[in-house]
């Protein structure tokens, strides 16, 4: 790495405001397992042996420019591409050791224990905030009332949304702003208990108040459930995450992963001169 890469890295490195100290994994706190994962739509690459660890209660973020794959690997790890008829995933993606595509794990099931927050919040605009909250218990056949009440309470604490719905619970979920909508969304995702929890650029339609108050939440939610986020936003990734997978476009346009590593280092000190360029702004 020459003088003029180390210089930038050092300027870049410079926002990375209070990361915490890496700690290695314990051996039993692998949670995801992506080994040669790949995506293809109607034979066309979208992404290519993909392999690293997920490890329990951390934030990972997957960085990249846009059409590198990231989405495309995150809506793999719940088998949302099983809706596309000309998409195929290979390769191998273990939960607690589970293949998610085997036959001993039916999506329905998977999809309750690895929730999905998107891009944008989408929560259903006809149903109040308490019946939004409580569709993913609904759906999965919880029917004790003391029980869902409980669960949606809950949820919406974990959400750092109760004191500012407590009293209008039966409102509809369209009458709370942009940055409630999507606390909402997490909420609902967390009502069901989820082991991980994805989420897909969750701040970029936010302003920069509900930016912040959607970071802070992340952070004291990897308490809870491990946390996998799409950004493209760098001082979020820096600011968020505990480890951190760069992917890049390659030549035939299929998303690779050039360096997958605790957050602190990849931002500090990567092993690739791409990382480099892409996290100075080199290109993205």
């Amino acid at each position: 790495m020459s003088v003029s890469d180390v210089e930038r890295i050092e300027q870049v490195s410079s926002f990375v405001n209070g990361i915490r100290d890496f700690e290695p994994p314990q051996i039993d706190a692998t949670v995801m397992e992506l080994r040669q994962v790949s995506v293809s739509f109607s034979g066309r690459p979208a992404v290519r042996d993909i392999s690293f660890d997920v490890t329990r209660n951390r934030v990972t973020a997957l960085i990249g420019p846009s059409g590198s794959g990231k989405t495309t690997l995150l809506r793999a790890l719940n088998r949302l591409h099983d809706r596309t008829k000309t998409a195929q995933v290979t390769g191998t993606i273990t939960l607690d050791g589970v293949d998610i595509y085997g036959k001993a794990m039916a999506p329905g099931v998977l999809r309750s224990r690895v929730g999905m927050v998107f891009q944008r919040p989408n929560p259903f605009p006809a149903a109040s905030i308490f019946e939004n909250v409580a569709s993913g218990l609904t759906f999965n056949g919880v029917r004790g009332k003391s029980l869902i009440q409980d669960s949606v309470e809950e949820s919406l604490r974990a959400a750092a949304l109760w004191d500012s719905v407590k009293d209008r619970l039966k409102s509809p979920a369209s009458s709370l702003s942009g940055g409630e909508q999507q606390r909402l969304c997490i909420a609902r995702a967390l009502a069901i208990e989820p082991e991980v929890l994805l989420m897909d650029e969750p701040t970029s339609s936010l302003d920069p108040i509900a930016v912040g108050q959607i970071e802070e939440l992340m952070t004291s939610l990897k308490e809870l459930a491990t946390i996998i986020i799409v950004t493209h936003n760098m001082q979020q990734a820096s600011r968020i995450s505990d480890d951190c997978a760069f992917l890049l476009m390659a030549d035939d346009r299929a998303g690779e992963l050039i360096e997958f590593s605790p957050t602190a280092k990849l931002f500090s000190n990567p092993d690739d001169s791409r990382t480099v360029d892409y996290i100075s702004g080199r290109f993205g």
